[in-house]
């Protein structure tokens, strides 16, 4: 069976799913679990697919592997954070609170899991750009490769420092001056974590239109192809995503407003001046 059929089955399988277990379980944060997981299985089976066409090479099983690491990496981060045992996220309860009943189910089917388990599929799709332009690696390959593994550091990192400042936050009796982190890189960006999740997908996305220009393909169909849209809508989302999120910390630190004035939104950026202070 063609590769992209078996992701689209999946993917659909595992929406109804995530679908029916929020309206069970009235926790709509079931998305959220499988956003760690399901890319990972799409990746692999365009390797697997592309094995069976006999056009399998080192770059298709090398994008596995980043994606198995990225996957790793956010499953961990999710699950110690208590992602895994029923613990909805935040941010949909307040959104619940704001919507009709009927208002939250359309935008819990439309977007929680209709949009964001496509947009799962979609940033996958470079793996299937490399599967069907076999060649040997280049140079832009290992810039690529080196690029996804340096922002995969920089998200360990920065969603270390944010469990170490909870952490201290938690042991202080939950009030911890900002209220928010602000030290390492949180000091050059208000999301680290953020921009480097969106960076390791654009050099994914960079990795297989890599592939389609070593096969020969130009700047429109390689360097620039329609596997790009999934990119740009993960782009989109955490925008999105992040301007929520601000709204609802700003409305609880006082703080917050300073921090936002004086420190990048996404892009790690020298900030404008230490207005303030940090964790003790």
């Amino acid at each position: 069976m063609d590769a992209l059929l078996v992701v689209i089955v999946v993917a659909a399988v595992a929406s109804v799913l995530c679908w029916v277990l929020s309206l069970i379980t009235r926790d709509t944060s079931w998305v959220d679990r499988a956003w760690s997981i399901v890319p990972v299985v799409y990746v692999w089976i365009f390797v697997a697919g592309a094995f069976a066409d006999d056009r399998g090479s080192a770059r298709v099983v090398l994008m596995g592997v980043l994606a198995t690491a990225w996957g790793a990496r956010l499953t961990f981060n999710f699950a110690r954070k208590g992602g895994y045992t029923g613990m909805e996220d935040y941010r949909w309860a307040i959104l619940r609170q704001r919507m009709r009943p009927w208002q939250f189910q359309v935008f819990n089917v439309l977007f929680i899991v209709c949009y964001q388990m496509t947009l799962l599929v979609l940033i996958t799709l470079p793996a299937l750009v490399a599967a069907e332009h076999p060649s040997a690696l280049t140079v832009g390959d290992a810039v690529f490769i080196a690029a996804f593994l340096a922002f995969l550091v920089g998200e360990t990192v920065a969603d270390q420092q944010q469990w170490n400042f909870h952490q201290r936050k938690k042991q202080a009796g939950g009030t911890l001056a900002p209220g928010f982190a602000t030290d390492g890189l949180f000091r050059y960006s208000r999301h680290p974590n953020f921009f480097f999740e969106q960076a390791q997908w654009w050099a994914f996305y960079a990795i297989g239109a890599t592939a389609a220009v070593a096969s020969g393909a130009g700047v429109i169909g390689g360097v620039f192809n329609p596997t790009i849209v999934g990119a740009v809508l993960l782009t989109v989302l955490f925008i999105g995503s992040t301007i929520f999120t601000e709204s609802i910390t700003a409305s609880k630190y006082p703080a917050y407003a300073e921090y936002r004035r004086t420190t990048s939104m996404l892009i790690p950026w020298p900030p404008r001046s230490r207005a303030v202070a940090p964790q003790s």
